[in-house]
């Protein structure tokens, strides 16, 4: 996936930088997914390492500013951290784009 498949014209996060926030993605996914599961087509379950708390907050309310479409929900577990994604179904593209990072 390229970082213009991305980001749909809602995004307001200047394109130079696109590429950063896809890359922290990636850093997140590697360093702490433990469990993904699509639970429709505009919702996204993850399961993270509750050390990624910090890390997954500063990320999600940046995402957040630029793509405002996003509906982000961390919920801390015992040893993990449950992340949420929401999307309007206008937006289903970006999730798959987003889902595709850590496949």
């Amino acid at each position: 996936m390229s970082t213009t498949d991305w980001a749909p014209g809602a995004c307001t996060l200047p394109t130079a930088e696109r590429p950063f926030r896809v890359a922290e993605f990636d850093a997140l996914f590697a360093e702490h997914l433990r469990r993904a599961t699509r639970v429709d087509l505009t919702t996204l379950d993850l399961t993270l390492a509750v050390a990624a708390h910090e890390t997954a907050a500063d990320l999600t309310a940046r995402e957040t500013e630029c793509c405002s479409f996003f509906h982000f929900e961390l919920t801390p577990y015992g040893d993990q951290l449950d992340l949420r994604i929401t999307v309007p179904p206008a937006h289903v593209a970006v999730l798959d784009a987003l889902s595709e990072r850590y496949g």
